[in-house]
């Protein structure tokens, strides 16, 4: 692989890992002080787990981003890398909405769009390399779950 490559490949996985860990400085204090105050369904797993899940999800993320990043350029090309983009955004905007504001319906609302992005993301990238979208299922399937599990908090926690 070459420079340019290595780098791309670097910025692509540094990407999501540096959003994630931004947003998770911001919202983890929210975590011992407002989050374990609340009800949770009996599937809600373990704190320990989000961290390293969402460390292999974002590693994942980035090299499907890689993939895309370094097919020729066309306009399919771009819309797979602007829809990677919103998503990323959305990703970022939901802990802040979630943990930060502590605003668990408007949560709920945000992953819904968050999920339906996720699921165009995969398209995109299917178009362009399958393996893109392969490696972005993991993502999906746990904000699938996150969803539910967010509506789920949100439906235990109704005043």
């Amino acid at each position: 692989m070459n420079k340019l490559l290595i780098i791309k490949l670097l910025v692509s996985i540094a990407l999501p890992l540096g959003i994630g860990a931004f947003a998770g400085i911001f919202t983890s204090q929210s975590i011992p002080e407002w989050y374990a105050t609340l009800n949770k369904p009996s599937f809600n797993p373990p704190n320990w787990i989000f961290g390293p899940m969402w460390s292999l999800l974002y590693i994942l993320m980035g090299i499907s981003f890689f993939l895309i990043w370094k097919q020729p350029p066309s306009s399919q090309r771009n819309l797979a890398i602007l829809c990677f983009a919103l998503q990323l955004v959305l990703n970022f905007s939901w802990s802040f909405i979630f943990f930060y504001y502590k605003l668990i319906g408007l949560a709920l609302l945000e992953i819904i769009f968050l999920l339906v992005s996720i699921c165009l993301m995969i398209l995109m990238f299917y178009k362009l390399k399958p393996l893109a979208a392969y490696l972005n299922i993991p993502y999906l399937l746990w904000v699938s779950f996150a969803t539910v599990l967010n509506g789920a908090i949100n439906f235990l926690n109704r005043n």
